[in-house]
């Protein structure tokens, strides 16, 4: 099922909810239902999509009107104008079913590869532009692809599919092993197994019966594809069947020979799945049709990628990050991803900050601070800091991390269980005869901001000595501001209403100083504690 893009980028792919409604492009890369959910109630222009997947769009949703797409070749590179920068946009083969294209976006978000569903054989990958193929020699503007969003339906299935070529070949000695069949009902309705048909028309020479009713999704793209191999007449051998209930009209069928003393049908069914859910898959042959309980022979014809090809694409073209569209498997089951992309720290040209429409990182040299009117400078070693726009265009907010993880204490964060995040940063500008004004901000987990406190503090000059170390006077000023917001005067009113709900967690909800411990409690903690005996030992005389 595909997934949502992340709001960085303008773009969707094969999405269509409130989400994608705010993305100013839409990309379609097949006309598979499941890539099509929410279409027909959330779409604008423009959509782009090949010819043929426009054809079967506007069929399955006959409200949309033609002038919503944008018809995109596969290997044309094509130029999307968008407010925010304009980006180039080239379709390429994805090897999956008729009309099914890759996406490969370049901009100023990165260079990224949507793969849609694919099959990644040697072929497909080649395909793509050379300078993303960092393996091959003699190219002198290697590229790297900051992102690939992967079809990883069969992630974490082991078995090494056979090519099509290879399972369509298995299907006609499968038909040839049975040929007192006088019918052959093939399980190949979805879009993608047409080429399976056309191959059987041609090597047997017959006519394939495609009923409109039962099958109205299959009859519509052999119309488009190869309307000279169907017939409307049902009396012809080959039979295209739906998989729904298939081992209960197979079990039917059987029936009915048998009472008519016939000869037994022939169902078959190319596809993936079977394979994969098998309990005994490890012991299935992938070389020749396999016969279930139902009397239904399987064929493993696969229109994705098995886990070796996903690997094999991944150490050709060397992503820096991979994303799976299909979950619940994982881009993190592949080996590739598991050396290569996972980070503990992320650089300033990561290019993930671009796709999650963050401004990178920069790393922090010094930190200047104000004391009597003068600066101060101490080196910054491990300390990092971003800046993040706010609604008002002309003001920032620089989010400093600590130097050194703070103490843990009782009353802190170990008694209330909370997790340990920086829950409030400064803001410092200046305000009327040179004092400075500091709102209390908090930092959620996904770095937005947002300023609490509607009137700001006054910061009054600092009366520490000059020789007091940087950390240990942010934190006495920290700990004054707090002290004043928590507490208050008669004439300033209650100002704790300022302060973000994470923080007023970590203290008393009236405005009174933390207590002591009870005298009773102190009395308990005295009694306990154990009298040290000191024996003399005694002289013999």
């Amino acid at each position: 099922m595909p997934i949502e893009m992340p709001k960085g980028l303008p773009f969707s792919v094969d999405t269509w909810s409130p989400a994608s409604d705010q993305k100013r492009h839409h990309f379609l890369t097949h006309a598979h239902w499941d890539h099509m959910a929410g279409l027909g109630a959330h779409f604008s222009y423009p959509v782009y999509a090949t010819r043929l997947t426009k054809s079967l769009v506007l069929h399955y949703f006959p409200q949309l009107d033609e002038s919503v797409f944008v018809e995109i070749e596969i290997g044309k590179t094509i130029v999307a104008k968008d407010p925010e920068g304009d980006f180039k946009v080239t379709a390429y083969d994805a090897n999956h079913c008729p009309g099914a294209v890759m996406f490969l976006f370049e901009g100023t978000f990165g260079n990224i590869l949507h793969t849609g569903d694919c099959r990644l054989t040697k072929d497909t990958v080649e395909n793509l532009p050379t300078k993303y193929i960092p393996n091959k020699k003699d190219i002198e503007n290697i590229a790297q692809l900051d992102y690939v969003f992967l079809d990883c339906t069969f992630g974490r299935c082991s078995l090494e599919f056979p090519t099509k070529k290879a399972a369509i070949q298995q299907v006609k000695n499968c038909i040839k092993m049975h040929p007192n069949a006088q019918v052959v009902y093939l399980s190949c309705d979805l879009l993608g197994q047409e080429e399976i048909l056309i191959e059987i028309s041609k090597e047997f020479q017959s006519s394939i019966y495609v009923d409109q009713l039962s099958v109205p999704d299959c009859f519509q793209v052999i119309s488009h594809i190869a309307p000279e191999i169907m017939t409307n007449d049902s009396s012809a051998r080959f039979h295209v069947i739906g998989f729904p209930k298939l081992n209960e009209r197979a079990a039917r069928k059987f029936s009915e020979a048998r009472n008519n003393n016939e000869q037994e049908p022939l169902f078959i069914r190319p596809s993936t799945y079977w394979y994969a859910s098998h309990e005994d898959a490890e012991n299935l042959s992938l070389t020749d049709a396999e016969r279930d309980e139902f009397g239904v022979w399987h064929i493993c014809y696969s229109m994705h990628s098995s886990r070796h090809e996903l690997e094999w694409a991944l150490r050709h073209l060397k992503p820096k990050w991979v994303v799976s569209t299909t979950p619940p498997c994982l881009a993190m089951d592949l080996a590739y991803v598991k050396k290569h992309c996972f980070k503990t720290r992320l650089e300033a040209d990561d290019p993930i900050w671009n796709l999650f429409n963050l401004s990178s990182p920069e790393k922090c040299a010094t930190i200047a601070c104000a004391s009597n009117g003068n600066s101060e400078v101490g080196e910054c070693t491990n300390a990092s800091k971003s800046i993040v726009e706010d609604s008002k265009p002309d003001r920032k907010r620089k989010i400093c991390s600590p130097l050194k993880k703070q103490e843990v204490t009782l009353f802190g964060r170990a008694r209330l269980g909370l997790e340990e995040t920086q829950l409030w940063e400064r803001e410092e500008e200046e305000g009327e005869n040179g004092k400075k004004k500091c709102h209390v901000l908090t930092m959620e987990k996904d770095l937005e901001l947002e300023i609490v406190s509607v009137e700001p503090f006054i910061e009054q000059p600092s009366s520490l000595p000059v020789n007091i170390s940087l950390k240990d006077k942010e934190l006495q000023v920290d700990r004054e501001k707090m002290e004043m917001a928590l507490n208050g005067n008669k004439n300033q009113g209650d100002r704790s209403i300022y302060i973000n709900e994470s923080l007023k967690k970590m203290y008393r909800s009236r405005n009174v100083p933390v207590p002591r411990p009870l005298p009773s409690l102190v009395e308990l903690m005295s009694s306990t504690k154990r009298v040290r005996l000191v024996l003399n030992p005694v002289k013999e005389e």
